[in-house]
């Protein structure tokens, strides 16, 4: 990239699986927020789209990327067994901002899934369950989009550490943005009271990151928001960032 401004240089088309993102990592790695985003924007236009479940992170930036293009395309997941606050908030996002939430779902409702595989399937094999739940739907909102915006961020868990900001997804074959990668748990929530941006009771009832109700509980280990996630087993991750 040199010294140039990578707004001259890219070309969404001629991203691959073997394109290097190291120029543009360190060079937004320097910047703030609404650079990547304005980028990203420029960039993939129609083609790009934030996945959010509406954590904090993930409020931080829907709250930015609505005051950049308030026609922007957020995508959320619902996979059947979302916390009553979830929903609820769901609802006051879409009053709170001038968007329309697009929410898609398993092709199998969860009494299907039931008959099919099994009752309660997420404790007999929890990664299945995610598979069908989360990743399937995941995948078919991808279809045709050249890039995805999501809200990881390298203090979350152990397995987030080296995030990139920018980086090829192999999973999905797009260009995946994690703009708040560098940032703190605590610049998320500074930001989130400053700006009085909307988020779920359930994070001030110890809920450090927060999925289906019977795969989610409170915790006290801040340094790791994810602890309280698929409690008891060797599971850190849905499988949609694998």
């Amino acid at each position: 990239m040199n010294s140039k401004h990578p707004e001259t240089l890219l070309n969404a088309d001629a991203f691959t699986a073997e394109s290097d993102f190291s120029d543009y990592n360190n060079y937004f790695e320097a910047r703030p927020l609404q650079d990547l985003l304005e980028w990203g924007l420029a960039t993939f236009g129609e083609k790009l789209v934030q996945v959010t479940s509406f954590g904090a992170t993930g409020m931080v930036i829907l709250d930015h990327l609505v005051k950049l293009n308030p026609g922007m395309r957020v995508v959320t997941v619902d996979t059947g067994f979302l916390f009553e606050e979830t929903y609820a908030l769901i609802e006051e996002i879409q009053r709170h901002y001038p968007l329309e939430i697009e929410v898609r779902r398993s092709r199998l409702t969860p009494k299907v899934q039931s008959r099919i595989y099994r009752p309660e399937l997420w404790q007999a094999n929890p990664d299945l369950c995610c598979h069908v739940r989360k990743v399937v739907p995941l995948t078919e909102v991808l279809l045709g989009c050249e890039a995805w915006i999501t809200g990881l961020r390298r203090d979350q868990a152990k397995t987030r550490a080296g995030l990139p900001l920018i980086t090829w997804d192999a999973k999905y074959g797009l260009v995946k943005l994690n703009p708040l990668a560098g940032w703190s748990r605590g610049q998320v929530w500074r930001y989130i009271l400053e700006h009085k941006v909307p988020y779920n009771p359930l994070h001030d009832q110890g809920y450090g990151s927060i999925g289906c109700h019977h795969c989610t509980h409170p915790t006290s280990t801040t340094a790791d928001e994810r602890s309280g996630r698929w409690q008891g087993l060797q599971k850190v991750e849905c499988g949609i960032h694998l």
